[in-house]
């Protein structure tokens, strides 16, 4: 590769990783507020919907403009089934969810609050856009990864959060992979003891609702679902407390003889002002080789994609938001210092049919994904959009990519790298318009520190980074 069309910043691994350990759930009093949390999600056309996760054994009312309405039972407490853990179904209990989730559709609201808690709601034009991904604090078993949770410093993502938040966003983004306390924490390992663990609601209000609160105050969320959240994992706590979908039978990942059912989803649009989309898309269950013409999946997520790239029609601008990054790298430790793995090839090759080598139309100016733990913004010599992955916000980091590529690396065969920039430092994105028709993209650690920017235009990326003390 010619160094002169390629702008490369590595830092060195940061394998300080974080957490912020929740307190217990407390009993319900008089004197105690059983919100546990309330958030704002935007689904189809980007619909506002307020949620609220509350201790009480009924919904509360929601002041809209000043009128109280009443908010709907989304989910009812329950215990479901027990879901083997992923590689480690020895490690497996059923899932206690002993929380009441409500929703109320916001349309056309000015000012929302829930029993003195605010809900932020959409801006008209937002301009400013928070894009976190890839957050829980990791105990798991099979890979022998288990992070601090108990530790700030280790696992980062209240860090990341209380910075982000401070950057005031118009609109919060997460890429996916909200849940990753899936086994329990070693017995001898006082980083993470006493963590909550498993599928339930304790495990993720420890990895996402505390220490997120912040930022479901400061604005509402695009939620994107990762493979932790695929049904043979955390899906039960995705469908009843994120996804901004109708929470219907049989898509609830309680049974497993539903799951062909409750891991996929319709693509959906959310404006980005009057003239961008931000195309959402489940790829969840989406593996890493190449599909067959043949296979189930294949013939479901062509559907898919092609329904995205309709909606994409209607916008001369648009974001796909997945979680799988389509064409980013990610580091391959087994084969130092220059490994790497390539870019999804399940998904590339349900896509080369429908658009070709480019694999999305001229509107796309950007794929934002997650899945890679680290920040990494690739563009393209040939006829691809740029690739951005924002999965730093404090899951384990990934080692860093090499400093220096193998000559001809590339996620996609054709495709002709221009500039790559990334680091395993964790943080968060902020994506904004700037004042000549383009986008801004500024990668921030976990304190709010640029570390780099870059200049979005006509699919194409160019990057500075900035040098940290």
């Amino acid at each position: 590769m010619n160094r002169a069309h390629i702008c490369r910043a590595f830092w060195t691994a940061t394998w300080l990783l974080a957490a912020c350990a929740p307190a217990p759930m407390r009993a319900v009093s008089s004197a105690v507020d059983p919100i546990r949390a309330a958030f704002v999600v935007l689904g189809v056309d980007g619909a506002p919907t307020a949620r609220v996760i509350t201790e009480s054994p009924g919904c509360p009312s929601l002041d809209a403009d000043g009128t109280l309405r009443p908010m709907s039972v989304r989910a009812a407490p329950s215990t479901e089934r027990q879901r083997p853990t992923l590689n480690a179904p020895a490690l497996s209990k059923p899932s206690a969810f002993p929380v009441l989730v409500c929703e109320l559709a916001l349309p056309g609201a000015h000012r929302a609050s829930v029993d003195g808690h605010p809900l932020p709601l959409p801006s008209a034009a937002p301009r400013r856009i928070v894009v976190i991904g890839d957050s829980g604090c990791r105990l798991q078993a099979a890979s022998g990864l288990n992070q601090a949770c108990n530790d700030a410093d280790a696992w980062p993502f209240a860090q990341v959060v209380a910075a982000a938040a401070a950057a005031h966003p118009d609109v919060v983004i997460h890429v996916g992979d909200y849940h990753y306390r899936e086994t329990p924490c070693p017995a001898a390992d006082s980083g993470c003891a006493g963590s909550p663990w498993g599928y339930g609601w304790d495990a993720w209000n420890a990895d996402l609702f505390v220490p997120a609160r912040a930022l479901f105050e400061a604005a509402p969320w695009i939620v994107v679902r990762g493979n932790h959240e695929s049904c043979d994992r955390a899906g039960q706590g995705w469908w009843r407390t994120l996804d901004p979908r109708p929470l219907v039978a049989r898509r609830d990942c309680n049974n497993p003889a539903d799951d062909a059912i409750g891991d996929f989803s319709d693509p959906y649009a959310v404006p980005l002002g009057s003239d961008a989309r931000w195309i959402v898309f489940d790829s969840s269950k989406v593996g890493v080789a190449p599909l067959s013409p043949g296979d189930a999946m294949y013939a479901t997520y062509g559907t898919q994609l092609r329904m995205a790239i309709e909606l994409a029609s209607r916008s001369p601008v648009n974001f796909f938001l997945d979680h799988h990054p389509i064409l980013g790298f990610a580091p391959n430790p087994t084969r130092t210092p220059t490994g790497l793995y390539p870019g999804n090839g399940s998904l590339q090759s349900v896509l080369l049919p429908i658009q070709g080598e480019r694999l999305f139309p001229d509107s796309f100016q950007a794929l934002v994904s997650g899945h890679v733990h680290l920040f990494e913004v690739v563009s393209y010599l040939t006829d691809q959009s740029t690739q951005l992955i924002s999965g730093n916000a404090g899951a384990w980091a990934d080692v860093p990519l090499p400093h220096d590529l193998p000559r001809g690396a590339t996620p996609l065969p054709g495709a002709v790298i221009g500039s790559i920039v990334s680091t395993n430092q964790s943080g968060f994105t902020i994506i904004e318009r700037d004042s000549e028709g383009g986008w801004r993209v500024e990668a921030r650690d976990r304190h709010g520190r640029l570390f780099t920017t870059c200049t979005l235009r006509d699919r194409k990326t160019r990057c500075v980074p900035e040098t940290l003390p």
